[in-house]
């Protein structure tokens, strides 16, 4: 196991206390993933039931609420037959317990007692919650928009809350620099963060019988779960385990899209980005880090990525909410492109196509009452 940088290709031991390369970059971590099927299937339905695949050595450092394994559930969705995987049902109500649970029981085995994180609100109470359940301090930075609901959840933790005004990059300038004297628990320059969502891959590899599905329909930000659903098949697949990886379709809000509009006017860089309200505060992220990466990964996949507008956004929630599903909207960007999907003959009823649901509504309550219901 170690950590390398794509950029400088300088190598670093996946123990040394960093989170980002001397040359300014983001790093990864390379791992020899094993997959023991026979001990695999006989441990408890948790995410670290793969733990051949995760980089933490020691075992007694795991931060852990028992997550993982989420419900993989097939449903009828705009007349087309698809697999809900239900990552809303973690412990503080989203996907994002994925990558905090691996991320923080390193930070433990590390020996780091103070952190930073800064998010509009998911990632930053998945990791309050967890630094919270291992004595750890952490220092989370929101954007002063945030929703209510999410603030009240990551002071609830006892997280030093910090409200940035402005946009959604100013609260990451913030938070990078309070990172210079403290260790980064970032969600997209953290490695070990991704290293928990790949986890998702795992999942549903082996809830669909240990075989792939044919397309992954996900949502796009910073692309912590994309990326890290993308490492995982990949580790699949170099370990053996699957011979071929899921098309990856990307999804992204009509009013915050930058990485459509890189991958459909092949631009070489990242266009300025005039950031727009939208239900879908969790992807409205203007300057994706790892951009370069998540284009990778959706073009190696042969998949595409897709916009959507604020009204098929609603829609979407409204349909879902109609068979049972009460999800913050960011959770509703990624079915209701499923419409352009079968519309544009991108996938066929005949293929298996597994969509995350990744937020639960109580986190987006009052937003959903003013903007869907009008209360």
């Amino acid at each position: 196991m170690e950590l390398w940088c794509r950029a400088c290709r300088r190598k670093y031991g996946i123990n040394e206390p960093i989170w980002r390369c001397g040359c300014g970059s983001p790093l990864d971590v390379r791992i020899d993933s094993q997959f023991p099927r026979d001990r695999i299937v006989k441990r408890r339905p948790n995410l670290w039931r793969y733990r051949e695949a995760l980089p933490l050595e020691d075992e007694v450092r795991v931060v852990s609420f028992d997550e993982g394994f989420t419900p993989l559930i097939f449903r009828n969705f705009k007349g087309f037959q698809v697999a809900f995987k239900l990552e809303y049902l973690f412990p503080t109500g989203s996907f994002k317990d994925r990558g905090a649970s691996l991320l923080v029981s390193k930070v433990r085995e590390l020996g780091i007692q103070e952190v930073v994180e800064d998010s509009s609100g998911n990632a930053a109470a998945a990791i309050a919650a967890y630094c919270a359940a291992s004595g750890i301090t952490c220092h989370i930075y929101v954007p002063e928009t945030a929703s209510f609901s999410k603030l009240t959840q990551i002071r609830m933790y006892g997280a030093r809350l910090v409200k940035v005004p402005g946009s959604r990059q100013d609260t990451a300038r913030a938070a990078f620099e309070a990172a210079e004297k403290s260790y980064y628990a970032s969600h997209y320059w953290n490695p070990f963060f991704f290293q928990g969502t790949k986890t998702f891959a795992f999942e549903v590899w082996e809830q669909l019988g240990f075989r792939v599905p044919h397309n992954l329909v996900i949502p796009v930000g910073h692309g912590t779960l994309l990326l890290g659903a993308h490492f995982g098949f990949q580790e699949l697949k170099a370990s053996g385990m699957v011979k071929e990886t899921p098309r990856i379709f990307a999804v992204q809000s009509e009013n915050c899209c930058p990485l459509f509009r890189v991958f459909h006017e092949g631009l070489t860089y990242l266009p300025q980005i005039v950031e727009k309200e939208s239900l879908a505060e969790g992807i409205g992220i203007s300057q994706p880090l790892r951009w370069k990466q998540i284009l990778e990964a959706v073009k190696s996949s042969q998949g595409t990525f897709l916009k959507v507008s604020e009204e098929e956004i609603v829609s979407s929630l409204r349909e879902l909410s109609h068979q049972g599903f009460f999800l913050e909207p960011t959770s509703a960007v990624a079915p209701a492109a499923l419409a352009q999907l079968v519309k544009r003959e991108l996938v066929h009823s005949s293929e298996l196509s597994v969509v995350p649901l990744t937020g639960t509504g109580l986190k987006a309550a009052d937003k959903i009452a003013s903007k869907v219901l009008d209360l």
